[in-house]
């Protein structure tokens, strides 16, 4: 009989942590910043609302939060160290217990401030359950995006300044449409000149081919899911 290297040979991978809501889901917030920071973070505050300021420490959300910012997954072994790897990777990190009401009106609210490899950005997500999650606002280069709170969505930057952003832009509708976007929405400029942010409210996941063509067209190319 073959002799196994692991667990997660026998039972296949598991999620880390005591709670979907506290810990999966929390690694699902985590794993948000690393997408819009750019990558890992040289500099993580992350500020806890409600249910979250009062049990984040015993129910593994402060790890789960960092391994998603370090981009592990929920079943990673390395999970329960995240802070711990963070902190020798150089990462500056800060938990805040705020007193007043969740800004999104959600129990399990983290609102997270990141400097990474893309820049500075601020957003607001909060776990509503079976390790799923809601991301509400987000300050990306000066735009305050409000997304409809359920993923995935599409962020998508364009230098309207260059020529022929208008085809592109154009070029990634079409590439959308089969896929169903409820919503989309233009952000006005308020970061480098010229560059507009897109917000594309999706019904379908994007497949990775379709994400490669899409971020051929584009500045940078966020794709939350």
């Amino acid at each position: 009989m073959d002799k196994y290297k692991s667990v997660f040979d026998i039972i296949g991978p598991i999620m880390i942590g005591p709670s979907s809501s506290h810990t999966a889901g929390a690694v699902a917030i985590g794993r948000v910043g690393h997408i819009l920071a750019g990558g890992v973070p040289s500099r993580a505050d992350v500020h806890y609302y409600d249910s979250f300021a009062r049990t984040h420490s015993g129910h593994g959300t402060d790890y789960a939060i960092i391994s998603g910012l370090l981009g592990f997954a929920p079943d990673d072994p390395r999970v329960p160290d995240a802070v711990g790897i963070a902190r020798r990777q150089g990462m500056v990190l800060t938990f805040h217990e705020e007193d007043e009401p969740s800004p999104i009106d959600h129990p399990n609210t983290a609102v997270l401030d990141l400097r990474g490899p893309a820049g500075r950005v601020i957003y607001a997500a909060c776990s509503i359950g079976g390790g799923t999650i809601e991301v509400r606002r987000i300050n990306l280069d000066g735009c305050q995006i409000t997304p409809p709170g359920l993923l995935p969505i599409l962020l998508v930057e364009v230098d309207e300044s260059e020529k022929g952003a208008g085809r592109r832009l154009e070029r990634i509708r079409d590439l959308l449409r089969e896929e169903g976007v409820t919503k989309q929405t233009r952000y006005e400029p308020e970061g480098p000149a010229g560059v507009a942010v897109y917000e594309f409210d999706l019904d379908n996941p994007l497949s990775t081919q379709q994400q490669k063509q899409i971020a051929g067209h584009s500045s940078r190319m966020m794709y939350i899911d």
